[in-house]
């Protein structure tokens, strides 16, 4: 008794494999953004930007190992407390929370808001283009000794602050806030991170464009316009 070769496969069907792999269509050309509010992360994009940072040393950041660099912040905090004491009519307590906020509108400026090299940057083919200098330190390592004192500075400050300030409950807000939008970028969970605000894919969809028509016609040659006048006149 012989067996029949004959094998039965079952039917595909074909239109839900179509409708998994292809894409769906959408009247949107980008998706909508869900908040005002962009964090984009900056980070080792090729191997050559790795290449040219190792290449020559960073004058720009070293200087915080440099000797002497962390003795310029007591400095710079003490000459300023002593110019602004200068000023007629100044308070103790007025002078503690300007030297404080200047402090650390200043360091936020120079460690957190400036991106790049502002000297020699050629020299690295713009690899620290998109660094600011609390990113470039030791390389981008996390709590190193430059790193720990740069970050212990503004709370020791903060609390000086703080004390001769008689614990005023509205100087402790302003000098507590201003401490903490300077301490967040410091942390190592926001490095090589940027807030971006109204980043500029909010909107879904591009402005449609009114498309321009050629004319119908050719436009009337003049010789021929004052011809025709001349005729019917």
């Amino acid at each position: 008794m012989s067996r029949s070769t004959t094998i039965k496969l079952p039917a595909l069907d074909l239109t839900a494999a179509a409708a998994a792999t292809s894409p769906k269509l959408s009247s949107r050309s980008r998706p909508r953004s869900a908040s005002i509010v962009k964090v984009e992360e900056i980070g080792d994009r090729t191997i050559e930007e790795v290449l040219d940072r190792s290449a020559y040393a960073n004058i720009n950041a070293d200087w915080v190992n440099a000797k002497g660099a962390w003795l310029i912040h007591v400095v710079l905090i003490s000459g300023g407390k002593i110019i602004i004491d200068t000023l007629p009519g100044m308070t103790q307590q007025i002078s503690w929370t300007l030297v404080n906020l200047l402090y650390l509108a200043l360091s936020y400026l120079m460690f957190h808001w400036v991106t790049g090299i502002p000297f020699e940057g050629g020299v690295h083919a713009g690899a620290y283009d998109d660094l600011t200098l609390w990113e470039q330190i030791d390389d981008g390592a996390q709590y190193t000794p430059a790193k720990k004192w740069l970050f212990t500075v503004p709370i020791v400050l903060f609390l000086a602050s703080t004390h001769y300030t008689n614990y005023n409950p509205w100087l402790f807000a302003i000098n507590l806030s201003a401490l903490i939008f300077v301490l967040i970028p410091k942390l190592p969970q926001l490095h090589r991170t940027r807030v971006r605000f109204l980043p500029e894919d909010q909107s879904g969809m591009a402005t449609p464009v009114t498309p321009s028509f050629p004319s119908s016609g050719t436009s009337t040659p003049a010789e021929l316009a004052e011809l025709t006048e001349s005729r019917f006149r």
